[in-house]
């Protein structure tokens, strides 16, 4: 199965993430779109360890998006922060978004859509859009900050501001890829 290609709404209407790297993780796992296989990201020959905290989300990407060079991004699919328990790499999971992570990542966009899952039994929070999630767990919005910001080194990355859950859907429709 090529998970790239999978649609980016399931049948059901949601919005779907494909989980590269499980919560708690420090290895950097990234799908391999020549081998349909995820497998470790490499630095130097090395597998690719994150030499700071895990993950403190499920990571992963909504399928059928890019995020084009031509337009400023980093020529991967758009990124998504899963709130939930560990979910296995390679899981399929619908989502909600409820928000917009907007960073440049040495100088190009890689936004990463805030989300939870559509299955309440698999949610760590209970905030269902932006305002409810700034109003209960603004912590969790400053702890991401913290770790994109430091996890490959200061500098790389620059955090440019938050949206909201209708901006982060306009993210997924900019970088939508349309089937010929």
């Amino acid at each position: 199965m090529d998970h790239l290609s999978l649609p980016s709404f399931s049948p059901n209407g949601h919005l779907q993430a494909v989980v590269e790297i499980p919560a708690g993780t420090n290895t950097k796992f990234e799908y391999d779109k020549k081998l349909h296989q995820f497998i470790p990201d490499n630095r130097s020959g090395q597998v690719r360890k994150i030499d700071f905290m895990p993950y403190p989300v499920n990571y992963g990407f909504v399928p059928s998006t890019c995020m084009d060079k031509e337009r400023g991004g980093d020529g991967d699919p758009l990124d998504v922060l899963l709130l939930a328990e560990n979910i296995p790499t390679g899981s399929v999971v619908e989502i909600i978004p409820i928000g917009l992570l907007q960073l440049k990542d040495l100088g190009e966009l890689d936004h990463k859509i805030l989300a939870i899952p559509v299955d309440t039994d698999k949610r760590i929070v209970k905030s269902t859009n932006w305002t409810e999630f700034q109003q209960n767990y603004s912590a969790i919005r400053h702890i991401l900050e913290l770790f994109f910001l430091y996890y490959d080194g200061l500098g790389t990355m620059t955090l440019m501001g938050w949206a909201d859950e209708i901006a982060a859907m306009h993210e997924v429709e900019k970088w939508k890829l349309t089937k010929k």
